[in-house]
């Protein structure tokens, strides 16, 4: 049975209304696009620049910094952005899991990849 895609985030850095890294509820889904929710606004977005999945991870994405960021450079070359709330942090050592600032979810950090947290058979 296929999958029912309920999540989307972008596969790389692409210019958008998307933040690198987040997970975003799937609106619509055709062949060719999905509508996403962002800030409660419906965003279009070719569908082959989408990871898609039937649930978001659950873990930190581990994301390569912008060539022009919206946070300190002492950040260094990544950050994390939260499964839950999808605020960055910046990285500290290679601790296997962290809290959010934010909402004071403590998740694992997906160190080993984008597709880590999202169940085998489901991603896209």
């Amino acid at each position: 049975m296929p999958a029912s895609f309920q999540w989307a985030r972008l596969k790389g850095d692409l210019k958008c209304a998307l933040r690198q890294g987040a997970w975003y509820r799937i609106l619509k889904l055709s062949p060719t696009e999905a509508v996403v929710d962002v800030k409660g606004k419906p965003v279009p977005v070719p569908r082959g620049q989408l990871q898609l999945s039937s649930e978001p991870a659950l873990y930190w994405s581990v994301v390569p910094s912008p060539k022009h960021p919206r946070f300190p450079a002492a950040w260094g070359a990544r950050y994390a952005v939260c499964p839950n709330c999808r605020d960055r942090a910046k990285l500290e050592g290679h601790a296997p899991s962290m809290r959010c600032v934010r909402c004071n979810g403590f998740f694992e950090i997906a160190w080993d990849g984008p597709s880590r947290g999202v169940p085998k058979g489901r991603e896209s």
